[in-house]
């Protein structure tokens, strides 16, 4: 499919021609186009490593262009800082919320542009009267007075919003801004995209779920290794078509989920209560299984799965782990009797940013890479090949600092780091949680090769699509409890859904 003219006679707010982008031994960008348009919402789509990231980041300041130029209202501009970009009316929801737990809810929204005084002091009156405003403009009932360290992930990317929203924007970055939220958030946010378009924002808006890109964007732009495919009306393409310009082949297996050998009972869990995350939490895991536990946001699944890894105590219940009662008190406990969980957190518990990758994934198997008490640095890269390279991880090498990868690409790091420790258990919380379509069918071939040989999985996911498609059977939780728990034909989107938000069979939904 060919580029397509610009939206009718309306000029772009914001426009980018010939934008590349190197770093040492990848070229992120080469020569892109991009267009922006007033009161339109534009998708950009690519695979992990598209240089979508990359993008977002010139736009914001934090990146300059080695060549090409940006134009806004059709003038040449620059952004050589954040705060150029910001003063310029480009604001961004990252998709990783870059916020401060020590401030409050006001100061995170307001932090380098708060409202003063005629003496110059901040006034600290008028900055939480304007967080609560803008607060309440996105459906967020939360008092800018808290402190954020008190907050759970989904109200603190509600912050991260008001905080984007806090300047006067004429364009408008939402990068995964979905990935934290309930359902109810993500319709309240689609009434927001709705509000900008009004006041003729311009808006991109980046997404790997297919049914959100339809839903609210009008045009679309694909990028693909760093470079510009094509762009167009939403309306005149199709998923398939994206997918194809997306990664240059047809992706026609998204959940390669290979027939299941179930054996002998590997983890079986009675009884677990937390006092204030859940109650009463019993199941039994197989070899060669992979057992789906589904939910809405606040049900309490990953904290279960923390309690298990022993991030989290347990007030009571017991654990058995093959013939043995274990009591898993820490994470060390959790990885020596065989039991490994990739968060759904992947920028704070999940891979050291700093550190290359060959470390990261290393890190917990030391033993195996050294030898009188010393590393050997040849071990070390072997184990870290030979698991990102069945994980298909997209980097220049080996020493790229971890902390430089898309967060599809961290996410196959931290899930080679445990599999590197052969584990008997493996916990994937949200496992494909901002990977492209790509990405995700090789995360779904290597958890279904991983059954294959036996390793019992357990799958957290809030994608009822992955849940059906990778599970032999589904738990489905609702207020710390499970609710229900489905196999074979019973497995279907309503059951799930009924079960989550506390329907019973055969009332109206």
């Amino acid at each position: 499919m060919q580029a397509q003219p610009a939206s009718g006679t309306t000029p772009p707010v914001l426009s980018l021609r010939g934008i590349s982008k190197s770093f040492p031994g990848v070229r992120a960008l080469n020569g892109v186009q991009l267009d922006l348009f007033p009161g339109q919402v534009t998708a950009l789509i690519g695979e992990n490593g598209a240089g979508k990231s990359t993008i977002v980041k010139i736009l914001t300041g934090i990146y300059q262009p080695d060549e090409g130029s940006i134009a806004i209202d059709g003038r040449p501009v620059q952004f050589p800082t954040a705060q150029a970009a910001g003063d310029a009316g480009v604001t961004a929801i990252h998709q990783e919320t870059v916020l401060f737990d020590e401030l409050t809810v006001a100061e995170n929204i307001f932090i380098g542009h708060a409202p003063r005084t005629r003496l110059g002091l901040i006034d600290w009156a008028a900055m939480e009267a304007e967080a609560r405003r803008l607060l309440t403009s996105i459906g967020a009932n939360l008092d800018p007075k808290v402190r954020l360290r008190d907050l759970g992930i989904a109200s603190k990317h509600l912050v991260a919003i008001a905080r984007a929203l806090s300047i006067d924007a004429r364009v408008v970055i939402m990068d995964e801004p979905t990935a934290a939220l309930s359902h109810k958030e993500i319709h309240e946010l689609y009434e927001l995209v709705e509000t900008l378009k009004a006041q003729g924002k311009a808006i991109l808006f980046i997404s790997h779920k297919f049914d959100e890109i339809f839903r609210i964007a009008d045009r679309w732009t694909v990028f693909r290794d760093g470079q510009f495919i094509a762009e167009g009306h939403i309306t005149d393409v199709t998923e398939g078509q994206l997918v194809q310009m997306m990664v240059g082949r047809s992706v026609d297996q998204i959940y390669p989920k290979r027939p299941a050998r179930i054996g002998n009972p590997v983890l079986t869990v009675s009884g677990y209560c937390h006092p204030t995350e859940f109650e009463d939490i019993g199941f039994t895991l197989h070899e060669g299984e992979i057992l789906g536990f589904y939910g809405l946001v606040g049900a309490g699944r990953s904290e279960v799965m923390q309690a298990l890894f022993g991030i989290t105590k347990p007030s009571k219940g017991a654990c058995r782990i093959g013939n043995d009662i274990r009591v898993i008190r820490s994470t060390a406990q959790a990885v020596e009797a065989g039991i490994v969980y990739v968060p759904e957190d992947r920028g704070k518990q999940g891979a050291v940013k700093g550190l290359p990758i060959f470390q990261n994934v290393t890190l917990p198997s030391l033993s195996r890479t050294s030898k009188g008490g010393f590393l050997r640095l040849s071990e070390e890269f072997r184990l870290a090949r030979d698991y990102t390279q069945r994980l298909d991880l997209r980097a220049a090498s080996l020493d790229q600092d971890v902390g430089l990868l898309s967060g599809g690409n961290q996410q196959k790091v931290v899930i080679a780091k445990w599999l590197a420790t052969r584990p008997r258990v493996i916990i994937l919380d949200e496992p494909t949680k901002g990977i492209d379509i790509g990405s995700k069918a090789a995360v779904h071939d290597f958890m279904s090769e991983l059954a294959a040989q036996g390793l019992a999985v357990i799958m957290v996911s809030s994608e009822i699509p992955e849940v059906l498609g990778m599970s032999d059977r589904v738990i489905v939780m609702r207020e710390g409890r499970i609710a229900a728990e489905f196999a074979g034909d019973a497995m279907t989107p309503e059951n799930l859904v009924r079960a989550a938000v506390g329907i019973e069979e055969g009332e109206a939904a």
